[in-house]
């Protein structure tokens, strides 16, 4: 089950991610990391949800940046050892990713800006499009593979 959007005094609150059948792309190892890259979704969200300090939102945001180029490093090396055809499709949705997080970050960071609300709904589709789409069919893939 992904986020949803609710509305509560003017504010959007994203509800965290829960974890269920329906983001497994069926690789325990991949589910793994998926797992916690929600985990730190639902941090920062919950973050911003309590006011938490600009500083502690950017340490969150960078760590779930920094954890999923790592995730995706794994996702790539699992394409090479199996030879996924999509390869360079799906590292290309890998760049972009992490190039609109990234971009992201340094407008927080230029501007001295907190992480809002709508920056949460951004990183939700962000993380939860690309299981259910690039991932899903990466995993279909690796499924057949002995």
């Amino acid at each position: 089950m992904t986020a949803r959007e609710a509305t509560v005094a003017g504010r959007k609150i994203v509800k965290d991610i829960v974890w269920g059948a329906i983001l497994s792309v069926g690789v325990d190892e991949i589910d793994e990391d998926h797992r916690k890259l929600i985990g730190i979704f639902n941090i920062l969200n919950h973050a911003v949800q309590e006011g938490e300090s600009p500083e502690y939102l950017a340490a969150t945001l960078k760590e779930l940046i920094n954890c999923t180029v790592w995730h995706f490093s794994h996702e790539e090396r699992l394409m090479l050892k199996h030879r996924y055809p999509e390869m360079a499709e799906h590292q290309a949705e890998h760049r972009d990713l992490i190039n609109s997080a990234q971009e992201l970050q340094q407008e927080l960071l230029s501007a001295d800006k907190a992480v809002a609300d709508e920056h949460i709904v951004f990183l939700e589709r962000w993380l939860t499009e690309h299981i259910f789409t690039a991932d899903l069919r990466l995993g279909n893939f690796l499924a057949q593979k002995p």
